[in-house]
């Protein structure tokens, strides 16, 4: 595909998705901090567990990075429970929150004063934090303009011709990237339409298509 007529399609592809489906308002979340947190809970789960546990987090009154850094990580599995994996995903919390206080005193804030291709490099080197999950941050906590793509994104892009299925990650991001304005308004709505049109109706099995709004 030409990339003329790229630019031109996944305009086309947005204006569909936000006509049938309307403003997402994705992440919901009410401090960047808590997008952060959220945004490795969500890690080979569902939002619905992540929710679970984030609501303990806030019920137990530790969803601040002072908080949940001086919280054990025993603890920490405990609470956050609902998202499977929670031994693993607790080390991975305390080792964010360790790289959020030696390199910014624990201030999510700082970090947003930093270049996003600079970020992306020192959250990759982080273990447990791969493409997807540092792309989030930045995007929806740190309001960087870095697509974000997932599982969804890449089936949508799949079936509609844009890409391989054997494309990297950093292809199928290169695709919205150079094609798109870099607004990070128009990235975190163009995502969270992608991801409600994979949900509802480009299933990874048995799809409904005749009754997709791009169809």
């Amino acid at each position: 595909m030409r990339k003329a007529s790229q630019k031109k399609k996944l305009n086309s592809i947005y204006l569909k998705l936000f006509a049938s489906f309307g403003p997402q308002h994705w992440w919901p979340a009410k401090t960047p901090f808590e997008v952060m947190v959220g945004a490795i809970l969500t890690q080979n789960t569902n939002w619905a567990n992540v929710e679970k546990a984030i609501a303990q987090l806030k019920q137990h009154k530790v969803l601040a990075p002072k908080r949940i850094y001086h919280l054990s990580t025993s603890k920490l599995a405990r609470l956050i429970k609902s998202v499977g994996y929670y031994n693993i995903k607790a080390k991975r919390l305390k080792t964010f929150l360790k790289f959020l206080f030696d390199h910014y005193k624990g201030q999510p804030e700082k970090m947003s004063r930093v270049s996003g291709q600079k970020l992306r490099l020192e959250l990759l080197s982080i273990n447990g934090i791969g493409p997807e999950t540092a792309d989030s941050i930045l995007l929806y906590a740190l309001q960087k303009p870095l697509f974000v793509i997932d599982a969804y994104t890449r089936r949508i892009m799949v079936r509609h011709g844009f890409i391989a299925e054997d494309s990297s990650y950093q292809d199928v991001q290169n695709l919205f990237m150079q094609n798109l304005k870099k607004e990070v308004k128009l990235f975190n709505e163009y995502h969270a339409l992608l991801v409600r049109l994979g949900k509802e109706f480009c299933l990874k099995r048995r799809p409904l298509c005749k009754r997709c709004p791009l169809k």
